[in-house]
């Protein structure tokens, strides 16, 4: 597994991430980690390596666009000097674009969007010394990819495929994992809103992430 003992691994964001978390910081006892896919990590990480103490923190923030989330980097990466660095950041730069499109300015395009992120990028590579980089891609659970809100998602999945590629990051496609579930099932199982996962797809979210973790459930200990 790539994370070792006393690791610290910041996850920022938007809602998905934030989940209910603790403000400014959530990290700790209790729902301090929110009910989203981070608490769902930490639970697996306790669960099948008790003897790692890791420390994870969730500063991910419901109504933010990367934008928002560049504007507040000092207090949601930066200073928190984070051994690993998770990134889910994208679905509301595009759904304002949707929910509010007589208002522009809220939302966030392709280019300002690539040129957000890949700021965040550099900042983590040139201020902290971090083991590694997770950049997760937003998603919005349709499968008709020819629907509007979907295909403009797909543009902001691929600059960040593009960005983790450029900057030898992990890349985690949430929109990949999510439509290969929508096989099976309606979105309604795990969204309503085909944005905001329950439960169940919060424990798919952590699957998916840790599968770039080199995670084994089947340890020992």
């Amino acid at each position: 597994m790539i994370f070792e003992n006393m690791d610290r691994i910041v996850f920022t964001g938007d809602s998905v991430t934030d989940a209910g978390c603790a403000r400014p910081v959530g990290e700790g006892l209790f729902d301090a980690l929110g009910h989203g896919y981070v608490r769902e990590i930490e639970n697996l990480l306790v669960a099948c390596y008790p003897d790692l103490k890791l420390r994870i923190t969730n500063t991910g923030l419901s109504g933010n666009t990367s934008r928002n989330l560049l504007e507040r980097f000092d207090d949601a990466v930066i200073n928190l000097n984070p051994d690993w660095v998770s990134i889910c950041i994208g679905i509301n730069d595009v759904w304002r674009q949707f929910d509010e499109p007589a208002i522009p300015e809220h939302a966030v395009t392709p280019e300002e969007y690539k040129q957000n992120v890949e700021t965040m990028i550099l900042r983590i590579k040139n201020e902290l010394k971090v083991k590694g980089v997770f950049l997760c891609s937003p998603y919005y659970m349709e499968p008709n990819t020819s629907d509007w809100m979907r295909a403009k998602m797909d543009e902001y999945t691929a600059i960040c495929k593009e960005l983790s590629e450029k900057y030898d990051l992990i890349f985690v496609d949430f929109q990949a994992m999510y439509e290969k579930y929508l096989k099976f099932f309606h979105s309604a199982t795990i969204a309503w809103d085909r944005v905001h996962p329950n439960r169940k797809g919060a424990v798919m979210m952590a699957k998916e992430f840790l599968k770039h973790c080199d995670f084994d459930y089947s340890r020992e200990f």
